[in-house]
């Protein structure tokens, strides 16, 4: 009962861009507590400012994967895929690699194949018919080596 007047207390409190977060350990007893964040105005300045080169960046890359046809698109799909699966083959293995890619490459594939069903649905194309598509697209994929395995292997072998 006090939790949620002191809650219901801190949150009427006019604090532009503040945000009360009440967290909670357990659903029994008081082990609550509330906590007022504030937003730092040197942080947030910095942060937009990151956001908005981080955006242009997407722009860019997006009319690069739009200029692309659907063919490319898969092609480059399938090269992708083929990095991430080095990428886990290096993780299991404990050699050297960066953690950050997973995430890069991840991304990088699900944009591509947001575009490509952005042109299917401008075809017409439904949701169905686009999940047959795709599983006849990948039993026709050609799975190939990356070519960042084959630098491996040579710079391995020698």
């Amino acid at each position: 009962m006090a939790a949620t007047s002191l809650v219901r207390d801190l949150s009427s409190l006019s604090l532009a861009g503040a945000s009360v977060k009440h967290v909670s350990s357990s659903s029994s007893g008081f082990n609550g507590r509330s906590r007022i964040q504030m937003p730092s105005v040197a942080q947030g300045s910095k942060c937009r400012s990151l956001e908005v080169s981080a955006m242009a960046k997407r722009q860019e890359e997006l009319t690069s994967i739009r200029k692309m046809t659907d063919e490319e698109i898969g092609v480059s799909v399938v090269d992708l895929k083929g990095e991430l699966f080095v990428l886990r083959c290096k993780q299991a293995t404990r050699q050297e690699y960066k953690s950050s890619e997973f995430r890069r490459i991840r991304k990088q594939i699900a944009r591509m194949l947001t575009v490509r069903r952005e042109r299917e649905l401008e075809n017409g194309i439904n949701k169905r018919e686009s999940r047959k598509l795709d599983r006849e697209w990948k039993k026709n994929v050609v799975i190939k080596p990356p070519s960042s395995l084959a630098t491996l292997v040579k710079a391995d072998s020698s």
